[in-house]
């Protein structure tokens, strides 16, 4: 009988993408054997980072560096990652051989009183860790004074009322993976009954995917595999994961970028870099057969945005 060994953090929210790619392998392959370990990685110990929220590549790597050495060292098939939290750069033996269909990229805006960004008052306290979502929000609503916010979900939730924040900002494809109800624009949980509104910013690099990563080497692992990736995902994460690569000499900019492939096979893509708190915005466009070239356009307009 076949064999599969997943690497993952032990998170709570880790651990629920590990079951959605244990259940498309177990779809893909009746009878499949599927070993689950827990790896714990130098973000987990640390108190001071949360994975997924930094802009550097090199914090990012905390959340996957054991992780990826466990699968070099063969104690694993299969890395699973949150995207967002992989850096640009891996190991040249590693490769993402699949992708899930990927969830709501949006971030939601959850607040007990306010049911948008703009009714905020001004010197609003909103909670986020991300330098992304700070600098999106205060270029579209000057005045907010940002609280650095860290912990899991629930304790996320409960700061927003223990520490009387107006808001705080958290994606949603963690949340419903997490088993939260949103219902329209509304959350209803233990700690209580908040709005919950999509924002009008722009994404993580990879963020809502989910990756499985695997020894290119490996040919009975990638074969399995294969099956449950979602190509037209893929595609889109390949255009902002060759962005990311192409930024980490830069890696310390809060940046953002989201493709879609839409029904015609034309990939689009969005991405937003600041500088000194100034926003330098690109777009993009290709068939869905060079991704990289969409990437490679949005880079040029990003570092040469007025000499074209």
């Amino acid at each position: 009988m076949p064999r599969i060994v997943l690497g993952t953090r032990g998170s709570a929210l880790a651990l629920a993408q590990t079951r959605l790619v244990e259940l498309a392998l177990r779809e893909a392959h009746p009878g499949l054997g599927i070993e689950v370990k827990t790896i714990t990685t130098s973000g987990d110990r640390r108190q001071d980072v949360k994975a997924g929220e930094g802009s550097d590549a090199g914090l990012k790597g905390l959340f996957t560096k054991e992780i990826q050495e466990a699968l070099l060292a063969g104690s694993i098939d299969a890395a699973i990652h949150s995207l967002k939290d992989l850096p640009g750069i891996t190991p040249p033996a590693l490769g993402i051989a699949a992708v899930l269909s990927r969830a709501d990229t949006s971030d939601l805006l959850v607040s007990s009183q306010y049911s948008t960004l703009a009714a905020l008052p001004p010197g609003a306290r909103v909670g986020t860790g991300s330098i992304r979502r700070t600098r999106q929000l205060q270029w579209k609503h000057p005045g907010l004074e940002i609280v650095d916010l860290r912990g899991n979900v629930p304790t996320r939730l409960q700061k927003l009322v223990a520490l009387g924040l107006d808001a705080i900002v958290l994606a949603r494809a963690g949340l419903e993976r997490l088993g939260y109800a949103i219902s329209g624009t509304h959350l209803d949980c233990e700690a209580g009954s908040f709005h919950a509104i999509p924002l009008d910013i722009l994404p993580a690099i990879g963020q809502g995917a989910i990756g499985i990563e695997s020894r290119r080497d490996d040919a009975s692992t990638n074969a399995l595999l294969a099956p449950i990736d979602h190509a037209p995902t893929h595609l889109c994460i390949r255009v902002e994961r060759e962005l990311l690569r192409l930024l980490d000499g830069d890696c310390r900019l809060p940046v953002a970028a989201h493709a879609t492939l839409d029904a015609s096979g034309i990939l689009h893509a969005d991405a937003l870099v600041f500088r000194e708190d100034i926003p330098a915005p690109a777009q993009a466009r290709a068939t869905g057969t060079d991704p990289e070239s969409v990437a490679k356009n949005l880079f040029r307009q990003l570092y040469h945005p007025v000499s074209q």
